[in-house]
């Protein structure tokens, strides 16, 4: 893709999300085709913010995951500081379309991991982290039909990210845990709760983690002292309406909620 259509399509996409519209798919002049371009167009949404980045999202963790947007691995996507939120605050709703939340591990990085040729190792990924969080994300697309409009406008299209809520950080003691087999509860209030575990991301959170500053490495990005990933839902998605309030609880590791406005 050329500089000039790697932005319309960028500009496409963010009047939609900020204008709360959605559309069948991008123009075919200014369609991306592969990851590549994805990531380009997705790059251009940090222009748009006068805050440093949040973070990241890592979409598609699970099986489930990527069956449900149609794509057949994980997806990076930027979080922006203006749609994060604290644990307990309001949330908008909106005209949200996908009409989940997601309860994941976040991670807080304590270094940067700068662009290298060889890939980061776990242990080299997890001794870089500060803080381990609580965190509910709630995705959405820009898309009217998401699950067929393929990996590359997916990844344009922030990989679904929308709002994000992040929790207190756990107690140092959560290095010692087994993320792979620790329980979540994922909760509506008076209504639907719904389990899962660290497994359900990548297998383990970890490994999201280092997938993660793997991707941006190989796109010549740093994973920034600061930022904020959040690594894939651990349970199956809860769906929400507006003021609904949502409760994920990580046991040991803490707990995290939001209230959506009307």
């Amino acid at each position: 893709m050329t500089d000039p259509t790697i932005q319309a399509a960028a500009d496409t996409l963010w009047e939609h999300w900020s204008g709360v519209r959605r559309l069948a798919q991008l123009p075919e002049t200014v369609r991306p085709v592969s990851r590549a371009d994805g990531y380009a167009i997705q790059a251009r949404l940090e222009a748009r913010t006068a805050h440093p980045l949040f973070g990241w999202k890592i979409a598609a963790t699970s099986q489930a995951g990527q069956t449900h947007l149609g794509v057949d691995g994980p997806l990076a996507g930027r979080l922006l500081q203006e749609r994060a939120y604290a644990s307990g605050q309001e949330v908008p709703f909106g005209t949200n379309h996908m009409k989940v939340v997601e309860a994941e591990f976040a991670f807080r990085m304590g270094r940067d991991l700068p662009p290298r040729a060889t890939p980061y190792t776990v242990a080299e990924v997890m001794d870089a982290v500060a803080t381990l969080h609580p965190a509910i994300e709630v995705p959405d697309s820009r898309f009217d039909e998401f699950s067929k409009v393929g990996v590359a406008q997916l990844i344009a299209d922030n990989a679904c990210a929308h709002y994000f809520t992040l929790g207190p950080a756990a107690q140092e003691t959560w290095r010692s845990l087994d993320l792979v087999a620790h329980p979540v509860v994922g909760t509506i209030a008076g209504g639907l709760q719904r389990e899962g575990r660290g497994a359900n991301v990548l297998g383990d959170p970890r490994v999201a983690l280092t997938w993660l500053a793997n991707e941006l490495s190989g796109l010549g990005i740093a994973l920034r002292r600061g930022e904020v990933v959040t690594t894939g839902t651990c349970v199956v998605p809860l769906p929400v309406k507006a003021r609904d309030h949502v409760r994920a609880d990580f046991g040991v590791l803490g707990s995290v909620e939001l209230t959506f406005g009307a």
